[in-house]
């Protein structure tokens, strides 16, 4: 089987190449450009570098958000359009899952993380159970305080993942002290194999119904859904 991954949910751009165990390219780039323009070339790159074609191709997998609303979308569309046009199986993963992943080796609790503004984060809690990556509490946008306070309850070390962890390193291990235990630069790049490899493991989507997680509603359509009341 050959799973092409993709990751557009956040700065992070990320696309690869997965046949059956192993890993055959795979792109990753953080930096604040138009995913919608970078995407589609980045795919096409993999595939002639890995002397593939799209029709080589046996599932994609997507990261479904949360994240920027726009990223998603965009990840989310071109996976679709992908699966619909060449015939084939397509699964979601969670955004936060596929961060959460890096923390492979970590003794203890993860705690992927997007910062969602005004205190609030994406975010859910993950560990890994005889190699196997499990959620713990479920994907959602919370205040931070609120998230601590209950992580601080738990009394297990947390490994804090992504790169707005440093927006709120402070706060975290202000809260937390020792507790606490901060990512390396290196494991806050979502790793797009890594989404390969659980996409693997993800039950099929419909194609047509397949749509973004955002958690919450974006900010204008909660405006006008407010206004309709």
């Amino acid at each position: 089987m050959t799973i092409l991954a993709i990751d557009t949910s956040n700065y992070t751009l990320g696309a690869a190449l997965v046949r059956d165990k192993t890993v055959m390219a795979e792109y990753i780039t953080y930096l604040k450009k138009n995913h919608s323009v970078r995407a589609m070339p980045a795919v096409n790159s993999l595939l002639q570098d890995c002397g593939l074609t799209p029709q080589d191709l046996t599932k994609i997998a997507v990261a479904k958000g949360p994240g920027s609303y726009t990223g998603v979308r965009i990840g989310v569309t071109l996976a679709k359009t992908l699966a619909w046009s060449l015939k084939l199986p397509v699964s979601a993963v969670s955004s936060l899952e596929v961060l959460a992943a890096n923390g492979r080796h970590f003794q203890g609790l993860i705690c992927p993380l997007f910062d969602a503004r005004r205190g609030q984060v994406y975010t859910g809690l993950y560990e890994y159970q005889d190699g196997r990556l499990q959620s713990v509490l479920p994907d959602q946008n919370v205040l931070l305080t609120d998230w601590l306070g209950m992580l601080k309850e738990k009394a297990s070390p947390v490994l804090f993942l992504g790169h707005d962890t440093a927006i709120h390193e402070e706060t975290i291990l202000h809260e937390l002290t020792s507790q606490a235990v901060i990512g390396t630069a290196a494991q806050h790049n979502p790793r797009p194999s890594e989404l390969a490899f659980l996409g693997l493991e993800k039950e099929e989507a419909d194609v047509h119904s397949l749509v973004p997680d955002y958690l919450r509603l974006a900010e204008a359509e909660a405006k006008w859904m407010e206004s309709q009341k």
